[in-house]
């Protein structure tokens, strides 16, 4: 990865956007999360036997008639009302935020005429499909996490949107993204990615979040020049973030299944920073030439000493 301007990438293990939103600066009511659902392995379970959240059937949906709504109000929040059908709400003329979590809804529908809105919360529903959006020109913030998701797809027209959460759903591939070019944060965790792919476009990018995955290898993170914290899973392989700015390894102690560790090309000048890479027993492929670090005379020696599963250490291997 070349030319990164930031000068460290954290790196760092969050399971799902309940802490992920809090500890990463999501101040606008995503810290409330948290007190929704402790047990997220049973609570994924469920949604695998069952196809839908389960306690969402058993409730009733509401009737939208029997819900007063304010045409002059800018946030309107209906969490847990057992909303099932989004309709009725083209009477709110100046709406800005419209909150709707933790309802019964299945399909987005009947947005078009909010052209005001800045954030749209669909957070714990059973929505299976991101469509009919394409009017919400000015949507700042999305947030369609536990839901039942596939896909990422119909967020072309959504060009100024800068904080898009898709926790805890089904998809499998990060893709169709390539427009969103202002946007800033990317809330992934809990799917089924298997890699990480189709962000190039995505310079302004700052906050990446991808645990609780199936992903294995940290690539294609070139282009993302703004990008400061990055959240993977424990079962990583292989980090490389050679060629930028990082003075200090930190924050990956957690990565116990590393095989493969590319750091060329930075500011470390430490030794201590190695007691990171302690926990990786089968850690076989460190690179750290062109950091201040090679120009101890016993550079190789100390690796060695220090990480004494290593075979391969930059270009060349190990001779015993």
């Amino acid at each position: 990865m070349g030319g990164k301007s930031a000068s460290k990438i954290k790196v760092e293990t969050r399971v799902d956007k309940r802490i992920e939103s809090e500890e990463s600066g999501d101040e606008e009511g995503k810290k409330q999360a948290v007190r929704l659902v402790t047990d997220l392995s049973q609570q994924s379970l469920r949604d695998e036997q069952n196809g839908e959240n389960s306690a969402g059937e058993a409730e009733t949906p509401v009737d939208m008639e029997t819900i007063s709504l304010d045409p002059d109000a800018e946030d309107v929040d209906l969490n847990h009302f057992r909303i099932g059908k989004i309709e009725g709400f083209e009477v709110l003329k100046k709406v800005k935020t419209l909150c709707l979590r933790q309802n019964l809804i299945k399909c987005i529908e009947n947005l078009e005429q909010l052209q005001t809105l800045r954030e749209l919360d669909l957070y714990d529903n059973q929505i299976r499909k991101i469509e009919n959006l394409e009017s919400l020109v000015e949507l700042e913030i999305l947030d369609i996490s536990f839901n039942v998701l596939r896909h990422i797809e119909g967020l072309d027209q959504l060009t100024q949107l800068k904080k898009l959460f898709l926790v805890n759903n089904k998809i499998s591939k990060i893709e169709n993204l390539s427009n969103l070019q202002m946007l800033q944060m990317l809330e992934l965790g809990s799917n089924r990615i298997r890699a990480i792919e189709n962000i190039d476009t995505l310079a302004n990018l700052d906050s990446l979040f991808l645990g609780k995955n199936k992903i294995t290898k940290l690539q294609n993170l070139d282009a993302l020049t703004n990008l400061t914290v990055l959240s993977i899973q424990n079962k990583l392989t292989m980090l490389d973030i050679a060629s930028n700015r990082i003075k200090k390894i930190e924050n990956i102690s957690h990565l116990t299944e590393l095989q493969e560790f590319w750091m060329n090309d930075n500011l470390v000048e430490s030794w201590s920073d190695l007691d990171e890479l302690k926990g990786a027993k089968n850690l076989e492929t460190v690179y750290l030439e062109r950091n201040p670090l090679q120009k101890d005379p016993q550079y190789r020696r100390k690796i060695m000493l220090a990480l004494p599963t290593v075979r391969q250490i930059d270009a060349t291997f190990v001779r015993f």
